[in-house]
């Protein structure tokens, strides 16, 4: 959404690479005030997802994370590709980095991570009714690790803070909520 009585002065890239787009604009608000300089991280739309077998167990992927340097615990997700729904993209990320396929999907909501310098949203999902039905299929930057983790207790590594990855976490939160309410 974008605030109609926000004229952009300028905008200016300072890098452009696929994983690091880096510009700098200068903007005047509603009210007059100029913001000179403003930087923004531009990045594409992401997916993620709570992916829950049909044997209820959850699969988590561990994966080292360079920037801050930790090796952490997260649900599997990626980038949307340009020709992809945001449901097709989360399908092709489980299956390329965990090898199982989901009967359905649910979508939880859209989240921006950091809207004060990122400008790329993330939707989440709720798959459910997993099945192994190939093997990992990674990009050549990634090493990842499955885990399977009975329902309940990625509840409880939930309400302990396990999960350092900020959209992650919401994520799962959205997705105990959804299927609480099935209940």
């Amino acid at each position: 959404m974008e605030h109609s009585d926000v004229k952009i002065l300028s905008s200016e890239y300072l890098n452009r690479h696929p994983y690091f787009t880096a510009r700098k604009d200068s903007y005047q608000t509603a009210t007059g005030k100029i913001v000179d300089p403003y930087y923004v991280v531009e990045l594409g739309t992401c997916v993620c997802a709570m992916a829950l077998t049909e044997n209820n167990e959850v699969l988590l992927v561990k994966q080292y994370r360079h920037p801050i340097g930790r090796t952490i615990i997260e649900i599997p997700g990626g980038f949307i590709d340009n020709d992809e729904t945001p449901e097709t993209a989360i399908a092709r990320e489980l299956a390329e980095e965990t090898g199982y396929s989901f009967s359905s999907f649910h979508e939880l909501g859209t989240t921006a991570a950091n809207p004060g310098v990122l400008n790329n949203y993330t939707h989440l999902f709720l798959a459910t009714g997993g099945t192994k039905t190939g093997d990992q299929v990674l990009d050549h930057n990634e090493e990842i690790e499955i885990m399977l983790k009975p329902l309940e207790e990625i509840r409880q590594m939930l309400q302990r803070d396990e999960f350092i990855q900020t959209m992650h976490a919401l994520c799962l939160h959205k997705a105990f909520q959804f299927l609480d309410n099935q209940r």
